[in-house]
């Protein structure tokens, strides 16, 4: 199969020999980017990608549409199920409450959770001439003189048919499909865009990494440019050795590839009470901030397990007469209760503030702001 001139894979080629991931690539007998095998599996890709609802593959236009990015900060951790995402979208709310326009990018391809965790699952993406448009979770506003900033995302959970669809891919379309969401979706003038990413150190690290320093820089000096600035990782794990060990991996990982690390969050330490915001620690707690010394990262500090996030993305309305079940009430007078319960139609990212999670996260993205406007990151 002849290769086609598109814009989403223009060369399987390593980059240039300066950078780090070219000595993660090379093997004894040539280097990784001329393998027939990854050649032939990349025109597969293009071929499967075009096949997605939505999906354009364009002509290489030399402008990336993350020129209106100021800030890139990337969502890492070597343990699955340690709360990448949830962490991700609570940075991301976070921020727009401290004005900043977010975006984010969700690169879990065989995962995608953040559809569903901002109740946009059915949301579809459009096309405009400077590529995929990214779904709104909510524009920019002003509140009682607070300004909010606008939050986007884009996830692989958009493009599919159906929601219960399994993504089977093997390494070169995954790397086709990263390079294609970073060539082809247009954030326009945006403070800072969060990746998601899944756990690990495999392809779409890899490909993310190696594309991100192409096309950005890691100079905190470099503000005034239009090149977008990778700003560093922000590392997840749980308190049990079993998660902080398999992160111990990802600082290696952003080590070996020059990434900064902004800082460890030890998330789902504890469990916060639902009635008076105590917080019980379930299981052990303490590793992160430990791992985070010993590895020469910063700790941004530990968040419990809440409840009232839980039920802010499941789309759940507390039922406030549960408390009052033994007071004889019928069936059929509480399912009239029910529906006579006022939904709150508040945006997302209102409702968010009443979580007892977004204090810890509020003081995260200010401490994030600083490090990075301020230029300092490790």
């Amino acid at each position: 199969m002849a290769n086609r001139p598109i814009g989403m894979v223009p060369s399987q080629s390593v980059i240039d020999k300066q950078n780090p991931l070219r000595r993660m690539t090379q093997k004894s007998r040539g280097e990784i980017g001329f393998c027939h095998l990854i050649s032939n599996s990349t025109n597969h890709a293009w071929n499967l990608i075009s096949l997605l609802p939505h999906s354009r593959l364009t002509i290489a236009t030399g402008k990336m549409p993350l020129d209106g990015v100021k800030n890139i900060v990337l969502v890492l951790s070597g343990k699955g199920g340690v709360g990448k995402s949830s962490v991700t979208l609570q940075l991301a709310l976070a921020l727009t409450l401290q004005g900043k326009s977010v975006g984010i990018l969700d690169i879990d391809l065989t995962g995608p959770s953040i559809p569903r965790l901002v109740g946009l699952e059915d949301a579809k993406i459009t096309q405009a001439p400077g590529g995929w448009v990214p779904v709104t979770v909510h524009p920019a506003s002003t509140n009682d003189g607070a300004q909010r900033g606008s939050l986007r995302c884009m996830s692989l959970g958009f493009l599919l048919r159906d929601r219960g669809d399994a993504v089977i891919w093997r390494g070169p379309k995954k790397t086709a499909m990263i390079r294609q969401f970073l060539s082809d979706v247009y954030w326009g003038e945006t403070d800072y865009l969060l990746v998601d990413t899944p756990p690990g150190t495999s392809d779409e690290h890899i490909a993310l990494a190696e594309q991100l320093l192409k096309s950005a820089t890691t100079n905190p000096a470099a503000g005034s440019s239009t090149m977008p600035r990778l700003a560093g990782a922000v590392l997840v794990t749980t308190p049990q050795a079993v998660a902080t060990s398999d992160v111990r991996k990802e600082v290696n990982f952003c080590v070996k590839t020059q990434i900064p690390m902004l800082g460890v969050i030890e998330n789902m330490s504890g469990y916060t009470c639902p009635c008076c915001g105590e917080v019980t620690n379930l299981f052990s707690s303490g590793g992160g901030q430990v791992m985070a010394q010993e590895t020469g990262v910063k700790f941004l500090g530990a968040v419990p397990v809440d409840i009232q996030f839980g039920e802010l993305v499941e789309g759940k309305v507390v039922d406030e007469s549960d408390d009052e079940a033994e007071d004889g009430t019928q069936p059929e007078q509480k399912q009239e209760q029910k529906q006579d319960e006022v939904v709150d139609e508040r945006p997302l990212v209102e409702r968010y503030k009443d979580c007892w999670s977004y204090s810890r996260f509020e003081g995260f993205a200010d401490t994030l702001l600083s490090e990075i406007e301020g230029g300092v990151a490790n």
